[in-house]
């Protein structure tokens, strides 16, 4: 699932080709109001209890439970789909923490207050200008060429599904009982690694940090360090789980 701001589009960049040459069906949704979907028109109604409802429609048209893989707010989506229902497993990459967004807006904006401000004009619907949107999402430089796309192709959020981020729909730890890899960025400005890890600790498991990389992970420069590293773990998990299951 993708973060806010953004749809499918991050996805077919680099990770949807990457992984349909390693040999797995690999698909991404633009959530309501989002990409190529319909609604645009109503965005600020959506909460992010419909974007779960998108996963679930999707998941049905699929036929099968697939791995999830989350980003950032499609991070928390997962999380809250997992409440309704178990996949093979998961993976949350530097994932809205389950204590929501304001510790990480709180450091956000005592780190680097101009950013922030930036930020927050997006957060109540205006533009910020590509310079600022290399900043916040990328550690590492950006092509002219990718970075102008990426900015063409940013779009509002709901205001309703920032709130739910925030305080009102958080998840519920002990309902999510999937295997579970939660990365995070060492240079992330938006959800910092210290996040990632209690997000990890916050399950039961052991984060795994990239160092050198900021907040649009399947983006940044680097890029197939990640998907490669989600490819192997969902290969050892699946493994490892169908080893379990009596002859």
């Amino acid at each position: 699932m993708h973060g806010a701001f953004t749809g499918a589009w991050c996805w077919a960049e680099h990770f949807l080709p990457y992984f349909a040459d390693a040999g797995y069906r690999a698909c991404a949704v633009s959530l309501r109001g989002h990409g190529l979907s319909k609604g645009h028109e109503y965005l600020d109604s959506y909460s992010i209890g419909d974007y779960v409802d998108d996963v679930e429609e999707t998941i049905a048209r699929l036929g099968a439970a697939p791995v999830l893989v989350g980003h950032s707010m499609g991070g928390l989506v997962v999380q809250k789909y997992l409440e309704r229902a178990a996949v093979p497993a998961a993976v949350l990459m530097a994932s809205v923490p389950p204590q929501g967004l304001l510790s990480a807006s709180m450091q956000f904006a005592m780190r680097s207050p101009d950013l922030f401000g930036e930020m927050n004009r997006v957060f109540h619907g205006g533009r910020t200008s590509a310079e600022a949107l290399s900043k916040v999402l990328f550690a590492q430089p950006v092509g002219t060429e990718a970075l102008q796309r990426y900015y063409t192709l940013m779009q509002p959020e709901s205001q309703r599904a920032i709130w739910d981020m925030a305080l009102f729909n958080l998840p519920q730890r002990w309902q999510v009982q999937v295997p579970l890899l939660v990365l995070g960025a060492g240079l992330d400005n938006l959800i910092p690694a210290g996040f990632a890890e209690s997000t990890a600790n916050y399950y039961g498991v052991q984060a795994e940090i990239f160092p050198a990389m900021g907040h649009g992970m399947m983006l940044e420069a680097g890029w197939e360090a990640v998907a490669q590293r989600i490819i192997n773990w969902i290969s050892t998990t699946l493994l490892s789980n169908q080893s379990r299951i009596p002859p």
